[in-house]
C-alpha cells in the first residue's frame, strides 16, 4: 500500500540492553500479520537481529527497521541497540523518527540505559513514550515503575494503558476498553470489574495531563471535570508533541499482551511527519541518509524523506560529495528482507541500493540544494591498536575497517606514523570486539588487539656544545664535514629552531641547509627512548670543510654525530601527553571519581560544576593512565558516567614513569 505523509509514523524502540525491544518489534510484526510466526531472541530467528554477531551474542548491534501496517497507518519501527557501545546507532536512528519509545522492564524499572536515552531525546526535543515491558515477570510491578517514572520526571508522565490484574491483557484508559490476549488472539472488550476502580483513578490523572496540554481543553475540564475520548486523544497528541505529556503503556511482548494497544497508541498520539516543522510534503525533493548497511546482503542507504517524494530512477544531488547520482531501485526493508517500491512519500523511510552515499549525507533536487545538520556522535573514548595475526595483511584490515565504517560512523581508524600502529577507537570494548569478529567473518582476516602506544616526546633541559666530524676516504674523492653546534632548550614551539653564528667562512653558507637537514632528521629520534625531540634550538657556530671532499651528505652526517654526542649531556628528559578530562557522574559517585583521578591516574582536579543531581569534574590527566577509563568508569558508576578527554599539552613525566618508558623502548629494540 502507499501512504500519505499524515499516515506515516516513525518510532524508535530504545532502552537498556535486554529490556525487550527486539521482542516487542517482533510482536508488532506478528500481531499485524507482517510475519506468520513470532521469533525469539534466544532462538536467533527474529526479524531485526539478523546479523551473525547479533544472533551469536543475543544482543542488538545495529538498528534494524520493521515497518508494520496498523489502523490505516504505516508505522516504521526502528529497533535500536541498548548497549552503550552502540550509542552511535541510537544517535543515527533518532534523526529518522518523530518519537522514541523507552522500554523499562516491570521488574527492573528505570534503568541506566533508559535514563540516558531520556536525556538524549530531551536534548533533541523528541516526543517520548515509556513502555513498561515484561509485565509477566516474577516480581514485576507496573504500578511501582509508573510511580518511579512520575517521581523522576513529574506529572507529565501518565498511564495510557495498564495491565489487567489477571495479567491476561491491558486496559486502554483512553478508549475505556480492555485488550484481552488468549494465545495468538487479542479481543477488545469491557474493562474487568476487578480493575474498574483502578482504571478510573488512572483515567482521572490522564485527563488532567491531557487537559494541561491545551488551553481550550483546560477550560472544558475545569467546567465539567471530564473530557471526552476525542478530547483526551487530542490533549495527549498535543502534549506528546511538545513533551508536556509522556504516555506510559504496558506490554508483555513475548505473549503479545499489550502490543495491539501500543500500536493504537502510536497511531493516536505519535506526531505524523506532517506535524513536524522540518518536514515539507509540498517542497522539492530532499532526504537525509541516516544509516548505511554494507554487508553480504548488499549495500543500502537508508533515507528519511524530508521534503517532496523520492521515486526510482530520479537523480539526486549529494551535497557533501558535490555529485549528482541517478537512483537505482528503491526498497522497503524489514530486517534484512527487501521489498521493491517505486516511490517513497515525504516522511517515509526508504532504502536505496548501491549508492556511494555515507551516513549523514543530504541528498536533494539538483536544482534546489539544501543541507541538513550532521549527526552528532560522541567522540570515541576507547582505543586499541589493531594488527593482523598474519603478516602482510595490513591492507586487508584497513579495507575491511573502511567498509565497516560505512555502516558504523561512530568508530575511527588512524594509522599513527609515530607509534607505527593502526589504532581503532570506539565507545567501548564490546564495539571493538564486534568489529574484530566482523573482520574475520566478512573479510577473512584474523586480527589481534593491543593497548595503543602513548606518543611521548623528549626534550633537553640543559645547554651543551658538541662537535661532529665526519671523515671518510675510500679512493678517489672522500667525504668530509666538520661542525660545532650549540644545543639548548627553547619554549616558543615544538619545532626545532636552527640558527648560525659562523664567522670567517669556516663552514660555507651552501652547507648550512645540509647541517639543518641532518639535525631535523636526527630530532625525529630522541636519545632516551627514541621519541621525537621537541623544543630544541641548535646553533651552528664553527666547523671546517675540505674544498674537494665536503658535500651535502657529509655535513648532514656531521650534524647527526654532533647531535648524538651533545644531547645525552644536555639533561634530556621524557615528556608525556596530558589530557583535559571532563567526566560527568551522579553526585553519589563524586568521592570515588575524585579519588580515582588523583591516586590511580596521577591526575589533578581543576574544578567541579553541579547540575540536576550530576557533577561534572574537570581534571588534567596523563593520557598514559586513561587506556581502560571507559570500562572503569562504567563499573564505578553502573554505566551512568560519561566523559571526554582531549590532549592539551606535553609536560615532564615523573622519574619512575620515565624509567618505565625507557625500559620498554629498550625491550622493544631488542625484540626487533
Amino acid at each position: 500500500m502507499s501512504y500519505s505523509t499524515d499516515k506515516i509514523r516513525n518510532v524508535a524502540l530504545l532502552g537498556h540492553g535486554n529490556s525487550g525491544k527486539t521482542t516487542l518489534a517482533e510482536s508488532m510484526l506478528f500481531v499485524t500479520g507482517a510475519i506468520d510466526r513470532q521469533g525469539k531472541v534466544p532462538d536467533g530467528n527474529t526479524v531485526c537481529d539478523y546479523d551473525a554477531e547479533e544472533i551469536k551474542r543475543q544482543i542488538t548491534i545495529s538498528t534494524a527497521i520493521a515497518p508494520v501496517e496498523f489502523g490505516g497507518c504505516k508505522i516504521n519501527v526502528l529497533d535500536c541497540p541498548g548497549y552503550f557501545d552502540f550509542v552511535g546507532e541510537v544517535a543515527c536512528a533518532i534523526r529518522a523518527v518523530e518519537a522514541g519509545i523507552i522500554l523499562c522492564t516491570a521488574k527492573d524499572g528505570l534503568s541506566v540505559g533508559a535514563e540516558r536515552v531520556w536525556k538524549t531525546l530531551k536534548a533533541a526535543n523528541i516526543p517520548t513514550m515509556f513502555c513498561v515491558s515484561k509485565i509477566d515477570e516474577e516480581h514485576g510491578d507496573y504500578d511501582s515503575v509508573l510511580s518511579a517514572l512520575q517521581d523522576k520526571y513529574g506529572s507529565i508522565v501518565c498511564a495510557v494503558t495498564a495491565p489487567t490484574s489477571d495479567g491476561k491483557g491491558v486496559i486502554d484508559l483512553v478508549h475505556n476498553v480492555a485488550y484481552i490476549t488468549n494465545g495468538n488472539k487479542t479481543t477488545k472488550g469491557a474493562i474487568p470489574s476487578a480493575d474498574a476502580s483502578k482504571a478510573e483513578s488512572l483515567r482521572e490523572a490522564l485527563m488532567e495531563a491531557a487537559a494541561g496540554a491545551d488551553e481550550e481543553l483546560m477550560e472544558v475540564f475545569f467546567d465539567t471535570m471530564e473530557l471526552s475520548e476525542e478530547q483526551i486523544i487530542k490533549g495527549i497528541k498535543i502534549g506528546m508533541k511538545d513533551r508536556s505529556v509522556v504516555p506510559v503503556v504496558a506490554s508483555c511482548a513475548a505473549d503479545g499482551v499489550g502490543t495491539e494497544a501500543l500500536l493504537q497508541a502510536i497511531v493516536d498520539y505519535v506526531p505524523a511527519p506532517s506535524d513536524v516543522e522540518a518536514i515539507d510534503p509540498n517542497g522539492t525533493t530532499a532526504g537525509f541518509v541516516f544509516k548505511t548497511v554494507s554487508d553480504q546482503f548488499g549495500k543500502y542507504s537508508f533515507v528519511k524523506v524530508m521534503s517532496g517524494s523520492i521515486t526510482a530512477d530520479m537523480s539526486l544531488r549529494n551535497v557533501r560529495a558535490s555529485s549528482t547520482d541517478k537512483l537505482g531501485r528503491l526498497y522497503t526493508m524489514c530486517g534484512k528482507k527487501n521489498t521493491e517500491v517505486k516511490e517513497a512519500c515525504c516522511g517515509d523511510i526508504v532504502a536505496v541500493g548501491k549508492m556511494e552515499w555515507k551516513t549523514g549525507d543530504t541528498v536533494c533536487d539538483p536544482k534546489n540544494e539544501v543541507e541538513f545538520p550532521p549527526i552528532e556522535i560522541a567522540e570515541p573514548v576507547y582505543s586499541m591498536a589493531i594488527a593482523p595475526k598474519t603478516k602482510g595483511q595490513d591492507d586487508k584490515v584497513g579495507t575491511g575497517l573502511a567498509r565497516l565504517n560505512e555502516e558504523d560512523i561512530s568508530f575511527t581508524v588512524v594509522n599513527n606514523p609515530e607509534t607505527h600502529q593502526m589504532v581503532v577507537s570506539g565507545a567501548g570494548d564490546i564495539q571493538i570486539d564486534v568489529l574484530c569478529a566482523k573482520l574475520k567473518s566478512r573479510f577473512g582476516v584474523d586480527v589481534e588487539l593491543k593497548p595503543a602506544k602513548v606518543a611521548y616526546r623528549e626534550k633537553i633541559k640543559g645547554k651543551v656544545e658538541a662537535h661532529g666530524r665526519h671523515k671518510k676516504q675510500s679512493g678517489g674523492s672522500g667525504q668530509f664535514g666538520d661542525v660545532w653546534i650549540r644545543f639548548e632548550p627553547q619554549y616558543d614551539s615544538d619545532e626545532m629552531v636552527f640558527a648560525e653564528e659562523v664567522f670567517g667562512g669556516s663552514v660555507p653558507k651552501n652547507f648550512f641547509p645540509s647541517v639543518e637537514k641532518g639535525l631535523r632528521n636526527a630530532v625525529q629520534k630522541g636519545v632516551l627512548a627514541g621519541y621525537p625531540l621537541v623544543g630544541l634550538k641548535a646553533t651552528l657556530y664553527d666547523g671546517s670543510y675540505h674544498p674537494v671532499d665536503s658535500n651535502d651528505m657529509a655535513f648532514q652526517t656531521a650534524a647527526r654525530l654532533a647531535y648524538q654526542e651533545g644531547i645525552p649531556n644536555a639533561k634530556p628528559t621524557i615528556l608525556e601527553p596530558i589530557g583535559l578530562l571532563k567526566v560527568t557522574i551522579p553526585d553519589s559517585n563524586l568521592g570515588d571519581i575524585m579519588s580515582d583521578i588523583s591516586s590511580k591516574r596521577r591526575g589533578t582536579v581543576l574544578g567541579m560544576t553541579a547540575e540536576d543531581g550530576m557533577q561534572t569534574v574537570e581534571a588534567e590527566v596523563p593520557l598514559a593512565e586513561m587506556g581502560s577509563y571507559t570500562i572503569d568508569l562504567r563499573s564505578m558508576t553502573q554505566g551512568r558516567g560519561t566523559f571526554s578527554c582531549k590532549f592539551v599539552r606535553y609536560e615532564e613525566a615523573p622519574g619512575n614513569v620515565q624509567q618505565k618508558v625507557i625500559e620498554e623502548a629498550k625491550a622493544l629494540a631488542e625484540e626487533e
